[in-house]
Protein backbone atom coordinates (compact mmCIF):
# COMPACT_ATOMS: atom_id res chain seq x y z
CA UNK A 1 0.00 0.00 0.00
CA UNK A 2 1.35 3.17 -0.76
CA UNK A 3 1.56 6.08 1.75
CA UNK A 4 2.83 9.37 0.10
CA UNK A 5 1.78 11.45 3.21
CA UNK A 6 2.35 15.10 1.16
CA UNK A 7 -0.90 16.12 0.88
CA UNK A 8 -1.77 18.41 3.95
CA UNK A 9 -4.94 20.10 5.12
CA UNK A 10 -5.22 23.05 2.72
CA UNK A 11 -5.05 20.45 -0.02
CA UNK A 12 -8.17 18.34 1.14
CA UNK A 13 -10.09 21.64 1.86
CA UNK A 14 -9.22 22.89 -1.92
CA UNK A 15 -10.58 19.30 -2.92
CA UNK A 16 -14.08 19.68 -1.16
CA UNK A 17 -13.96 23.08 -2.53
CA UNK A 18 -13.44 21.90 -6.20
CA UNK A 19 -16.33 19.27 -5.33
CA UNK A 20 -18.63 22.03 -3.81
CA UNK A 21 -18.57 20.38 -0.25
CA UNK A 22 -16.73 23.11 1.89
CA UNK A 23 -19.37 22.57 4.63
CA UNK A 24 -22.37 22.52 2.14
CA UNK A 25 -24.77 19.31 2.26
CA UNK A 26 -25.19 19.26 -2.00
CA UNK A 27 -25.39 15.93 -2.07
CA UNK A 28 -28.49 15.48 0.02
CA UNK A 29 -31.80 15.81 -0.99
CA UNK A 30 -35.56 14.60 0.20
CA UNK A 31 -37.85 15.25 -2.00
CA UNK A 32 -35.94 18.33 -2.92
CA UNK A 33 -35.52 19.76 0.55
CA UNK A 34 -32.31 19.77 2.02
CA UNK A 35 -31.66 17.03 5.11
CA UNK A 36 -30.61 18.81 8.04
CA UNK A 37 -31.60 18.47 11.35
CA UNK A 38 -30.53 20.14 14.57
CA UNK A 39 -27.02 20.72 13.85
CA UNK A 40 -27.84 22.57 10.21
CA UNK A 41 -26.57 26.20 11.08
CA UNK A 42 -23.26 24.71 11.87
CA UNK A 43 -22.70 23.31 8.44
CA UNK A 44 -23.91 26.65 7.09
CA UNK A 45 -27.39 26.40 5.50
CA UNK A 46 -31.03 26.94 7.11
CA UNK A 47 -32.49 24.20 8.87
CA UNK A 48 -35.32 22.33 6.87
CA UNK A 49 -38.51 20.85 7.66
CA UNK A 50 -37.78 17.23 10.01
CA UNK A 51 -41.48 15.72 9.05
CA UNK A 52 -40.50 13.76 5.78
CA UNK A 53 -37.49 11.63 7.75
CA UNK A 54 -39.92 9.03 8.11
CA UNK A 55 -39.49 5.65 9.74
CA UNK A 56 -39.30 3.99 6.70
CA UNK A 57 -37.05 6.40 5.05
CA UNK A 58 -34.75 6.44 7.81
CA UNK A 59 -34.79 2.54 7.75
CA UNK A 60 -33.61 2.95 4.17
CA UNK A 61 -31.14 5.16 4.21
CA UNK A 62 -29.50 2.81 6.87
CA UNK A 63 -29.96 -0.02 4.55
CA UNK A 64 -28.03 1.72 1.98
CA UNK A 65 -25.00 2.19 4.20
CA UNK A 66 -25.02 -1.81 5.65
CA UNK A 67 -25.68 -2.69 1.62
CA UNK A 68 -22.24 -0.82 1.79
CA UNK A 69 -20.50 -2.02 4.87
CA UNK A 70 -21.81 -5.61 4.02
CA UNK A 71 -20.34 -5.96 0.42
CA UNK A 72 -16.78 -4.95 1.42
CA UNK A 73 -16.70 -6.86 4.83
CA UNK A 74 -18.31 -10.21 3.33
CA UNK A 75 -15.89 -9.87 0.17
CA UNK A 76 -12.73 -8.98 2.09
CA UNK A 77 -13.21 -11.82 4.51
CA UNK A 78 -14.51 -14.61 2.53
CA UNK A 79 -14.33 -13.44 -1.49
CA UNK A 80 -17.95 -13.44 -2.09
CA UNK A 81 -20.97 -11.13 -1.95
CA UNK A 82 -24.83 -10.80 -0.32
CA UNK A 83 -26.72 -13.37 -1.60
CA UNK A 84 -29.10 -11.89 -4.69
CA UNK A 85 -32.45 -12.76 -2.63
CA UNK A 86 -31.05 -10.43 0.15
CA UNK A 87 -30.09 -7.39 -2.39
CA UNK A 88 -33.41 -7.11 -4.58
CA UNK A 89 -36.13 -4.88 -3.39
CA UNK A 90 -37.82 -1.47 -4.24
CA UNK A 91 -36.05 0.23 -7.16
CA UNK A 92 -33.50 -1.01 -9.82
CA UNK A 93 -31.02 -3.40 -7.99
CA UNK A 94 -27.23 -2.36 -8.61
CA UNK A 95 -24.12 -3.96 -9.48
CA UNK A 96 -20.72 -3.95 -6.80
CA UNK A 97 -17.91 -3.15 -8.36
CA UNK A 98 -14.52 -4.76 -6.75
CA UNK A 99 -13.86 -6.60 -3.48
CA UNK A 100 -11.79 -9.87 -2.94
CA UNK A 101 -10.97 -11.79 -0.62
CA UNK A 102 -7.92 -9.72 1.29
CA UNK A 103 -4.72 -11.99 1.97
CA UNK A 104 -4.78 -11.92 5.79
CA UNK A 105 -1.65 -12.91 7.40
CA UNK A 106 -2.43 -12.82 11.32
CA UNK A 107 -5.46 -15.45 11.86
CA UNK A 108 -6.81 -13.47 14.54
CA UNK A 109 -7.28 -10.00 11.75
CA UNK A 110 -9.04 -12.74 9.62
CA UNK A 111 -11.45 -13.87 12.36
CA UNK A 112 -11.84 -10.22 13.09
CA UNK A 113 -12.77 -9.68 9.68
CA UNK A 114 -14.71 -12.97 9.29
CA UNK A 115 -17.22 -11.79 12.53
CA UNK A 116 -17.82 -7.72 11.21
CA UNK A 117 -19.01 -9.44 7.79
CA UNK A 118 -21.51 -11.97 9.05
CA UNK A 119 -22.49 -8.50 11.43
CA UNK A 120 -23.26 -6.22 8.55
CA UNK A 121 -24.82 -9.29 6.58
CA UNK A 122 -27.02 -9.60 9.56
CA UNK A 123 -27.98 -5.70 9.45
CA UNK A 124 -29.26 -6.22 5.97
CA UNK A 125 -31.12 -9.22 6.67
CA UNK A 126 -32.53 -7.00 10.03
CA UNK A 127 -33.65 -4.09 8.24
CA UNK A 128 -34.84 -6.00 5.30
CA UNK A 129 -37.51 -7.88 7.58
CA UNK A 130 -38.33 -4.52 9.90
CA UNK A 131 -38.99 -2.77 6.25
CA UNK A 132 -40.87 -5.67 4.18
CA UNK A 133 -41.91 -4.97 0.85
CA UNK A 134 -40.99 -1.43 1.54
CA UNK A 135 -37.10 -2.10 1.98
CA UNK A 136 -34.95 -0.62 -1.43
CA UNK A 137 -32.78 -2.81 -3.46
CA UNK A 138 -28.80 -2.61 -3.21
CA UNK A 139 -27.72 0.47 -4.64
CA UNK A 140 -24.64 0.79 -7.38
CA UNK A 141 -21.45 0.24 -5.01
CA UNK A 142 -17.99 1.30 -5.54
CA UNK A 143 -15.50 -0.74 -4.27
CA UNK A 144 -12.35 0.36 -6.18
CA UNK A 145 -12.39 3.61 -7.84
CA UNK A 146 -13.87 5.40 -4.69
CA UNK A 147 -11.33 3.93 -2.41
CA UNK A 148 -8.54 5.87 -4.50
CA UNK A 149 -10.69 9.21 -4.91
CA UNK A 150 -11.11 9.22 -1.26
CA UNK A 151 -7.09 8.46 -0.44
CA UNK A 152 -5.64 10.66 -2.88
CA UNK A 153 -8.46 13.70 -1.25
CA UNK A 154 -6.97 12.75 2.31
CA UNK A 155 -3.34 12.69 1.18
CA UNK A 156 -3.11 9.04 2.08
CA UNK A 157 -1.55 8.38 -1.27
CA UNK A 158 -0.18 10.74 -3.99
CA UNK A 159 -2.39 12.00 -6.89
CA UNK A 160 -0.79 9.31 -9.31
CA UNK A 161 -1.02 6.21 -6.71
CA UNK A 162 -3.87 4.20 -6.25
CA UNK A 163 -5.46 2.35 -3.02
CA UNK A 164 -6.70 -1.00 -3.10
CA UNK A 165 -8.30 -1.74 0.13
CA UNK A 166 -8.24 -5.75 -0.72
CA UNK A 167 -4.29 -5.62 -0.91
CA UNK A 168 -3.49 -6.63 3.04
CA UNK A 169 -4.19 -6.24 6.47
CA UNK A 170 -3.22 -2.63 6.74
CA UNK A 171 -4.74 -1.25 3.46
CA UNK A 172 -7.85 -3.65 4.81
CA UNK A 173 -7.78 -1.78 8.01
CA UNK A 174 -7.86 1.51 7.09
CA UNK A 175 -10.80 1.13 4.78
CA UNK A 176 -12.59 -0.66 7.26
CA UNK A 177 -11.87 2.33 9.04
CA UNK A 178 -13.91 4.76 7.12
CA UNK A 179 -17.54 2.95 6.97
CA UNK A 180 -17.54 2.00 10.77
CA UNK A 181 -16.92 5.93 12.14
CA UNK A 182 -19.28 7.08 10.15
CA UNK A 183 -21.75 4.03 11.02
CA UNK A 184 -21.50 4.59 14.45
CA UNK A 185 -22.32 8.37 13.81
CA UNK A 186 -24.91 7.65 11.42
CA UNK A 187 -27.38 5.98 13.68
CA UNK A 188 -26.53 8.32 16.34
CA UNK A 189 -27.85 11.42 14.15
CA UNK A 190 -30.17 9.87 12.77
CA UNK A 191 -32.05 8.99 16.15
CA UNK A 192 -33.78 12.26 16.70
CA UNK A 193 -35.61 11.51 13.75
CA UNK A 194 -37.12 7.81 14.61
CA UNK A 195 -40.89 7.98 16.12
CA UNK A 196 -41.46 4.20 16.63
CA UNK A 197 -39.75 3.17 19.93
CA UNK A 198 -38.96 -0.58 17.99
CA UNK A 199 -37.69 0.94 15.47
CA UNK A 200 -35.51 3.29 17.95
CA UNK A 201 -34.36 0.44 19.70
CA UNK A 202 -33.41 -1.69 16.82
CA UNK A 203 -31.50 1.42 15.60
CA UNK A 204 -30.07 1.69 18.97
CA UNK A 205 -28.81 -1.94 18.82
CA UNK A 206 -27.16 -1.59 15.71
CA UNK A 207 -25.36 1.62 16.81
CA UNK A 208 -23.69 -0.43 19.58
CA UNK A 209 -22.29 -3.58 17.60
CA UNK A 210 -21.10 -0.66 15.18
CA UNK A 211 -19.40 0.71 17.91
CA UNK A 212 -17.81 -2.38 18.98
CA UNK A 213 -16.87 -2.94 15.23
CA UNK A 214 -15.06 0.46 15.51
CA UNK A 215 -13.31 0.25 18.49
CA UNK A 216 -11.75 -3.12 17.15
CA UNK A 217 -10.67 -1.56 13.94
CA UNK A 218 -9.52 1.66 15.99
CA UNK A 219 -7.29 -0.17 18.54
CA UNK A 220 -5.67 -2.20 15.22
CA UNK A 221 -5.42 0.86 13.86
CA UNK A 222 -3.28 2.19 16.60
CA UNK A 223 -1.37 -1.07 17.53
CA UNK A 224 0.07 -0.96 14.23
CA UNK A 225 1.34 2.59 13.94
CA UNK A 226 -1.41 4.09 11.36
CA UNK A 227 -2.26 6.79 12.89
CA UNK A 228 -0.94 9.40 10.54
CA UNK A 229 -3.41 7.54 7.41
CA UNK A 230 -5.88 7.62 10.28
CA UNK A 231 -5.58 11.01 11.04
CA UNK A 232 -5.69 12.21 7.34
CA UNK A 233 -8.69 10.16 6.67
CA UNK A 234 -10.52 11.79 10.03
CA UNK A 235 -9.75 14.93 8.55
CA UNK A 236 -10.95 14.48 5.18
CA UNK A 237 -14.45 13.39 6.93
CA UNK A 238 -14.57 16.24 8.92
CA UNK A 239 -13.92 18.94 6.04
CA UNK A 240 -16.81 16.98 3.94
CA UNK A 241 -19.35 16.95 6.85
CA UNK A 242 -18.69 20.45 7.96
CA UNK A 243 -18.02 19.81 11.33
CA UNK A 244 -15.82 19.20 14.21
CA UNK A 245 -17.15 15.86 14.55
CA UNK A 246 -14.11 13.63 13.69
CA UNK A 247 -10.80 12.12 15.87
CA UNK A 248 -8.08 10.13 14.70
CA UNK A 249 -6.63 7.14 16.78
CA UNK A 250 -3.88 9.48 18.52
CA UNK A 251 -4.95 12.49 21.04
CA UNK A 252 -2.01 14.18 23.02
CA UNK A 253 0.25 11.88 22.10
CA UNK A 254 -2.03 9.35 23.87
CA UNK A 255 -3.91 6.41 22.08
CA UNK A 256 -7.69 7.42 21.40
CA UNK A 257 -9.51 4.38 20.22
CA UNK A 258 -13.23 6.25 21.80
CA UNK A 259 -13.38 9.44 19.75
CA UNK A 260 -16.20 11.35 21.98
CA UNK A 261 -16.91 14.90 22.74
CA UNK A 262 -16.21 17.01 25.92
CA UNK A 263 -19.41 15.26 27.23
CA UNK A 264 -17.96 11.76 26.58
CA UNK A 265 -20.33 11.17 23.95
CA UNK A 266 -20.31 9.97 20.30
CA UNK A 267 -20.45 11.89 17.62
CA UNK A 268 -23.50 12.47 15.67
CA UNK A 269 -24.20 13.05 12.04
CA UNK A 270 -27.64 13.89 10.26
CA UNK A 271 -28.23 12.21 7.16
CA UNK A 272 -26.94 14.87 4.85
CA UNK A 273 -23.46 15.49 6.62
CA UNK A 274 -23.43 11.44 6.05
CA UNK A 275 -24.46 11.35 2.55
CA UNK A 276 -21.18 14.26 1.88
CA UNK A 277 -18.95 11.73 3.36
CA UNK A 278 -19.89 8.36 1.20
CA UNK A 279 -20.30 10.64 -1.89
CA UNK A 280 -17.01 11.56 -1.58
CA UNK A 281 -17.37 15.29 -3.09
CA UNK A 282 -21.01 14.39 -5.16
CA UNK A 283 -21.20 14.82 -8.61
CA UNK A 284 -17.16 15.59 -8.53
CA UNK A 285 -16.18 12.49 -6.97
CA UNK A 286 -18.38 10.19 -9.13
CA UNK A 287 -20.71 10.02 -5.50
CA UNK A 288 -17.72 7.81 -4.38
CA UNK A 289 -19.17 4.67 -2.78
CA UNK A 290 -22.64 4.94 -4.48
CA UNK A 291 -21.97 6.26 -8.48
CA UNK A 292 -25.53 6.40 -8.82
CA UNK A 293 -26.63 7.46 -5.16
CA UNK A 294 -28.46 5.42 -2.25
CA UNK A 295 -31.64 3.96 -3.77
CA UNK A 296 -34.47 5.41 -1.56
CA UNK A 297 -36.20 8.42 -0.59
CA UNK A 298 -33.36 9.75 1.22
CA UNK A 299 -30.39 10.51 -1.57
Amino acid sequence: MAQDLAATGSDRRAFFRHAGLAGAAVAGTLAGVPLFGSNARAAGVDAAPDAALTDANILNFALNLEYLEAEFYVRAAFGKGLHIEDAIGVGGLGQVTGGRQVPFATPAVQQYAQEIARDEYAHVKFLRKALGTAAVSRPTIDLSQSFTTAARAAGVIGPGDTFDPFADEDSFLLAAFIFEDVGVTAYHGAAPFISNKDYLLAAAGILATEAYHAAEVRTLLYQRGLAVPVEKISHLRADASGANDDQGVISDGAANIVPTDANGLVFARTPAQVLNVVYLGGAAGGYGFFPKRMNGAIS
